[in-house]
């Protein structure tokens, strides 16, 4: 009987283990084990549909500042995948990429159904076994290799003839890959630390900011493209685009602020208190500086009807509101606290955050595997041999915009390196 790899999990870097271990180890038998009854969820639900494939970023030293999680690891793995990579691999099955102004990186269709349609053929033709709802219960050592107490039922075992243990009712491999992805509690890794590995804490990354019941939110959809966001009391601090729900803050610049200060922000159990600067990079003390000249430029115009900031109109009718200056005053008449309260505003426009909105489909996990015992050069574990780690169930995430596609890709193509070159 041909040797088995069972990949656990049906997601992004899953399916991209299975489908180069395929290509370059024919003699596998190769099964993809997913638990729900949904392939490649998150891969149909990212960028808005179109699936954001990686990101235009192709230096390493570079890259590898967009991960809070995991630097000094992907640093090594993505000398050997990157996205330089990524776009070769696409493009050699006839999928084009096409670059945003942000970076981000899509499929030309803008579709991520062209995604997954190549993933499903590339299994089917590699003849990988994938079998959905079938949950892995636990794992225990046999021998060299494993033996997977999952959900499968009998019938199933059968037309697939698979290698399966009737006496235990267990599923054998001889290699396996873990790719479950993130989990939200740590209880649901108790699985995988019953095999000695250590799980550093998981808590949400990637999450908008809730701010219940503030006259911010009556602004809901408008967008700023550039500001700059800090933790008050903290060193975290973000800057980019920025959207104003119905609920609170998103966009990239909260979504990253997210991801760096995960760890934080779930000590504060989600309560802490951030300044936007909506000028970006212009310090109060520069606003200050130039507000005389304003003042003179617009002296005669009346201040709701000049916003010389380029802000959206509806902000900056707001921000007025709420530094108590008469929109239909001219910019000569604006007293000094009225101008004192504006610059504030501007420059240092404070939210007490209160609670979080992670969506459940693209949740993201800080935490996972621990990476230590983990070999960056072929993702097997380093306390037992012929098993491997891909994907976001290791302690590896990086911010919006591709960045946890590509560890996903480079982490599921080292493994299907490693166990290719191992099993005859």
């Amino acid at each position: 009987m041909k040797p088995t790899l069972v990949v656990i999990g049906g997601g992004a870097s899953g399916f991209f283990c299975a489908i180069n271990a395929a290509k370059l180890q024919p003699n596998l038998n190769i099964i993809i084990l997913e638990k729900n009854n949904k392939l490649l969820s998150k891969v149909k639900i990212s960028g808005g549909g179109r699936c954001n494939v990686t990101h235009d970023c192709f230096q390493i030293a570079e890259l590898i500042t967009h991960y809070p999680r995991g630097t000094n690891f992907v640093k090594k793995t993505f000398h050997w995948f990157n996205p330089n990579h990524t776009v070769e691999w696409f493009q050699s099955r006839g999928i084009q990429l096409h670059t945003e102004t942000d970076g981000r990186m899509f499929p030309t269709t803008n579709t991520s159904q062209s995604i997954i349609d190549c993933f499903l053929s590339e299994a089917n033709r590699h003849q990988i076994h994938i079998i959905t709802n079938a949950e892995v219960n636990n794992i225990v050592r046999v021998n060299d290799g494993f033996a997977l107490s999952t959900s499968i039922t009998r019938s199933t075992v059968l037309d697939l003839q698979l290698n399966y243990s009737n006496e235990q009712q267990t599923l054998l491999a001889d290699v396996v890959c873990v790719a479950v992805g993130g989990y939200p509690k740590k209880t649901q890794f108790s699985w995988l630390e019953a095999l000695g590995h250590t799980i550093q804490l998981p808590v949400p990354s990637l999450f908008t900011f809730n701010i219940p019941k503030h006259p911010i939110t009556s602004l809901m959809g408008i967008a700023v493209p550039k500001v700059q966001v800090k933790v008050i009391a903290s060193k975290l601090k973000t800057e980019g685009p920025l959207l104003i729900t119905h609920w609170g803050l998103s966009g990239p610049a909260i979504l990253k602020l997210s991801a760096i200060g995960a760890r934080h922000f779930s000590l504060s159990n989600y309560h802490f208190t951030i300044s936007i600067n909506w000028l970006n990079d212009t310090s109060e003390e520069a606003l200050r500086q130039q507000w005389l000249i304003l003042r003179s430029q617009l002296a005669h115009q009346k201040m709701g009807n000049k916003n010389p900031f380029h802000l959206p109109s509806r902000l900056w009718e707001f921000l007025l509101q709420h530094s108590q200056v008469d929109a239909n005053k001219q910019w000569a008449n604006c007293t000094s606290k009225e101008q004192n309260l504006l610059i504030t505003a501007l420059t240092n426009f404070q939210l007490n955050v209160q609670g979080k909105t992670t969506f459940k489909e693209e949740f993201v996990t800080c935490g996972g595997i621990s990476l230590n015992e983990i070999n960056p050069n072929t993702m097997e574990s380093k306390l037992l041999p012929n098993l491997y780690f891909t994907g976001e169930v290791l302690d590896i995430d990086g911010v919006t915009g591709g960045f946890n596609f590509q560890n996903a890709w480079t982490t599921g193509w080292i493994a299907a390196q490693a166990i290719a070159s191992k099993v005859t």
